[in-house]
């Protein structure tokens, strides 16, 4: 992996899902002035907040006022592409490639303020829970409603 100049733009607008602003501290990075692997996936994590947050699906706690947001993660997986080597404005491209009845699969980019250059993709599989006996539930007909517009065509 190489230290140059991160690689040309590779979209022009998004053609699905959303872009969520992130930042990069100083204490993000690593010894050698890099983003630490482990922050992608809290960096994704906390985009993910923020966006279901904006509508309407926050925990605050409890499983049982949790709601859709009481889920838990299956799998994660993520490939790095690009270093990030400065402190500043990102963005998390955000979007759904799977709803199903009780689980889904998201996407993401790591990725330029702009979306045009991509640091690191991956994904990542929920299940939603029951918060008595913690196996897998339906999500509710507004969260499937609102997940609808993030998903990404075939």
């Amino acid at each position: 992996m190489s230290l140059a100049a991160p690689a040309p733009a590779e979209t022009g607008p998004l053609p699905y899902g959303v872009l969520v602003p992130s930042y990069v501290h100083f204490d993000d990075l690593d010894a050698l002035g890099l983003l630490h692997n482990g922050r992608y996936p809290l960096l994704v994590e906390r985009a993910w907040t923020a966006y279901w947050r904006e509508h309407g699906l926050a925990y605050r706690g409890d499983w049982h006022e949790a709601a859709d947001a009481c889920n838990a993660v299956r799998e994660f997986a993520i490939g790095y592409e690009n270093p990030v080597t400065l402190t500043g404005e990102y963005a998390v491209h955000l979007w759904l490639d799977r709803l199903g009845t009780t689980g889904l699969t998201y996407g993401f980019r790591y990725c330029s303020a702009d979306g045009t250059v991509t640091h690191a993709r991956g994904h990542r599989v929920l299940v939603r829970l029951d918060p008595d006996t913690l196996r897998p539930r339906p999500w509710s007909e507004d969260f499937r409603a609102k997940a609808r517009a993030l998903l990404r065509a075939a």
